[in-house]
């Protein structure tokens, strides 16, 4: 067999990935969204949210914002934190970055126990993204027609990433990198309107674009990732509206993004469509109560379980040692976290957290937190080790087991409870999601402007100007 052939031989032929897309972009309807959609919509929404106003705080913000400013450009839309427009794409990278600036917006469930579970895409913010900005530069926009734009794309995004192979991420891609630029591109394209061959060319305009690899987790360019998709896809949908060309099909065919950038995808899955059964209801999405990688969560909560029923203090324990399997070890890669950034992608910085405040919010996932001696000290006692009987039960759950030996030679020890909470099986619940936006907002948004935004959120569907539902955070500290 060939390189060529090789490389492509998991994708079928005579696919219809992007008409079918495309069609369901031009077709679907506000009446076509389920109800039990509509209300999963509005806890994303929520999250989303306190999550841009949480990330409006960072650093990274700092710079992303400096730069838009520089830029200047047509006044489309906020540059969130200040009261200035800029061009709807460069506001939309801003946006996008704050928030996953922490890490801490929802996943996308699988039931396939080929894929890794939490590790497809963070489905929300690129499609809320793109649906704020574009609705404030193409509004007023509606509270149905905000609606329906961000449930078009987040359902064109987790379709494109559950039917895609899981070797797009096993080989370092960042899907909500890559497969978050068709989600914005989705929503973009829904609220300009975009049909027939400008349609299908914005599609292939995004492919081209997409773009996002895994060594970058742990710094300020990870986030960044999730802000350039929905530039990405915004930029893809104007460009396409002035008759920019491009492949029709690029999702398809041997040179096509699925292809290419996943190695296939499951045949056998495409006959779902998109919207005869909607991702966010059936498997679901998980809301995280964490802001750092899902893969760590069930492992937290296992540990605020074992230190709060044994009352065991800091001081006390000699060593903690997580047993998992590679599906968590391997991408939760950092043994010792310096800074914010690291601490999401590790353990022992989570477990250390834990183990000092029996907490892992934002206060706690902070550099001055993370690089305090007390977390420096507790993550040189944690330790981690593959657990080949874990490994072998697969990755379509999230195992781990953990053993605290304490310093008087006894230990504790338990198993992570496999129904995630936060996901499908377990989810948080609508008080919640909202106190998790709340905390999001803590000191940037007054508890006045932080009811405000919530509820909102909650009567979307009755707004005007659905664009207004961020007004708040989006000129926060101007």
């Amino acid at each position: 067999m060939s390189v060529t052939q090789n490389a492509f031989a998991n994708m079928p032929e005579n696919t219809t990935i992007t008409e079918q897309a495309a069609q369901f972009i031009e077709t679907v309807s506000f009446e076509d969204i389920p109800t039990d959609a509509l209300h999963i919509g509005k806890r994303c929404i929520i999250d989303g949210l306190g999550l841009f106003v949480a990330g409006s705080e960072e650093h990274s913000l700092e710079i992303l914002i400096a730069e838009a400013l520089a830029m200047g450009g047509r006044e489309d839309a906020n540059v969130i934190s200040t009261s200035h427009k800029v061009p709807a794409p460069m506001a939309a990278r801003v946006l996008g970055t704050a928030g996953h600036a922490h890490d801490w917006d929802d996943s996308q469930v699988s039931i396939d126990p080929a894929h890794i579970y939490g590790l497809l895409t963070h489905p929300t913010i690129p499609p809320l993204t793109a649906s704020l900005i574009m609705g404030q530069a193409r509004g007023p926009i509606s509270g149905r027609d905000f609606m329906l734009a961000f449930q078009a794309g987040f359902e064109v995004e987790a379709k494109i990433s559950e039917w895609m192979l899981p070797q797009h991420y096993m080989s370092g891609m960042h899907s909500s990198g890559t497969v978050g630029t068709f989600g914005a591109f989705a929503s973009a394209a829904k609220i300009i309107g975009l049909t027939g061959d400008k349609l299908r060319a914005g599609f292939g305009i995004a492919a081209s674009l997409a773009a996002g690899i895994r060594c970058n987790f742990g710094t300020m360019t990870k986030p960044l990732h999730v802000g350039r998709a929905a530039e990405n896809g915004i930029t893809a949908a104007l460009l396409a509206e002035r008759g920019f060309t491009a492949d029709p099909q690029a999702l398809d065919g041997p040179w096509g993004f699925m292809a290419v950038q996943g190695g296939g995808c499951s045949e056998d899955k495409l006959s779902q469509g998109f919207g005869k059964t909607w991702t966010i209801i059936e498997p679901g999405v998980s809301i995280k109560p964490y802001p750092c990688g899902v893969l760590t969560h069930p492992t937290i909560d296992l540990m605020l379980r074992l230190v709060t029923e044994a009352d065991i203090q800091a001081d006390d324990i000699e060593t903690v040692t997580v047993h998992a399997g590679t599906n968590i070890l391997k991408p939760i890669r950092y043994p010792i976290a310096e800074n914010h950034l690291q601490a999401k992608f590790s353990l022992p910085a989570a477990l250390s957290m834990i183990a000092l405040a029996r907490k892992a919010g934002k206060i706690e996932f902070s550099d001055a937190f993370v690089a305090s001696d007390e977390m420096q000290a507790m993550q040189r006692r944690m330790r981690t080790e593959l657990d080949p009987e874990i490994e072998a039960q697969g990755f379509d759950k999230m195992r781990s087991r953990i053993t605290i030996s304490l310093k008087d030679g006894s230990e504790v020890a338990g198993w992570a409870d496999e129904r995630y909470r936060g996901g499908p099986e377990h989810p948080l619940t609508d008080k919640e999601v909202e106190d998790k936006a709340r905390s999001c907002c803590e000191g940037v948004l007054s508890d006045e402007e932080q009811a405000d935004m919530i509820a909102k959120a909650w009567a979307v569907l009755e707004l005007e100007d659905a664009s207004t539902v961020l007004s708040n955070a989006l000129n926060a500290n101007s």
